[in-house]
């Protein structure tokens, strides 16, 4: 067979309880690329957390073939009244878990700060420079390289995130190092436009709203949700109204969070994943650019 079957038990949360309000399982059925099932401690289609293993195992783990995930979600950022600072946290961490059930992949440590200038107006919002993010995200993927894994996926839950990671993935191919990373707006898309109802939005809206209610229920104050920012302008989102550089948002909220719905929220979730393991699929099969890895300490200052 070209390729092999998977059963998947992917979390996906129902009426969650105050104790956990996390998921119950939901058989999914996926493929898996006879690539992606290297002989490992990891086990054939069952991916395993690096920060989980002593440096002997995670040895076995990080060979050539293996292709590495950093998810990346804010765990600082603003996202409205009605949800909370580590929106984009809570993204990256269900849907990594998630791949990891589905494909035998290395899972690095979530990244919680990157590039988000757009929310700084907003008390608890955290952004690194545009310069910082693309230089961290490199030195991750070098050092890991080191050890033998070429190829790297960030599983990216930011729309502002995605410029750095490309500058990323163009001086990592330099050094024969793949890189590559979810576009979350082209990946919902499809799915979206089944969905919405919302005429405008993208933060803190009625799809990421949606999804929320799906993946962590009790992440959202759905009374307090708002619809805001529709007078759209260019540049970041403000609470000042007389900033007529900023796009003005008293409540940090693009779009109309009110029109989310849990049933939405799974709809866009499976679809979200689905295209991120379809990136996984085809990043494990592309050729490897030609270069060679460099340590992430060659370009540090002398002491």
């Amino acid at each position: 067979m070209p390729r092999a079957l998977l059963l998947v038990a992917l979390l996906a949360p129902a009426a969650a309880s105050a104790e956990t309000h996390r998921s119950k399982p939901t058989t999914v059925v996926a493929k898996v690329p006879k690539p992606l099932l290297p002989a490992s401690a990891a086990g054939a289609g069952v991916g395993v957390l690096v920060g989980d293993l002593t440096w002997p195992e995670a040895e076995k783990v990080l060979t050539a073939d293996r292709v590495i995930v950093l998810p990346l979600g804010a765990g600082a950022k603003e996202h409205g009244p009605h949800l909370l600072l580590r929106n984009d946290a809570i993204l990256a961490d269900y849907l990594a878990r998630a791949l990891l059930a589905a494909r035998p992949v290395a899972l690095l440590p979530e990244l919680p700060y990157a590039f988000y200038p757009s929310f700084l107006e907003y008390p608890g919002s955290v952004s690194l420079s545009f310069d910082t993010q693309r230089d961290m995200v490199a030195e991750i993927c070098r050092s890991i390289a080191g050890y033998g894994p070429r190829r790297f996926y960030v599983l990216n839950t930011g729309v502002s995130t995605a410029r750095p990671l490309a500058a990323t993935a163009e001086a990592l191919a330099r050094e024969g190092i793949l890189l590559r990373f979810t576009d979350i707006l082209a990946a919902l898309k499809p799915v979206e436009d089944s969905v919405r109802q919302q005429a405008y939005g993208s933060h803190a809206d009625e799809i990421e709203t949606s999804m929320i209610l799906y993946m962590e229920p009790a992440a959202v104050r759905m009374e307090r949700a708002v619809a805001d920012g529709g007078v759209v302008r260019p540049g970041p989102l403000t609470r000042d109204p007389a900033n007529t550089d900023g796009h003005y948002s008293p409540s940090g909220v693009f779009g109309d969070p009110t029109l989310a719905t849990r049933q939405k929220g799974e709809r866009l979730t499976a679809g979200l994943l689905d295209a991120i393991l379809k990136d996984i699929d085809g990043l494990a099969r592309a050729p490897l650019p030609a270069g060679r890895p460099r340590s992430p300490l060659d370009a540090a200052p002398s002491p």
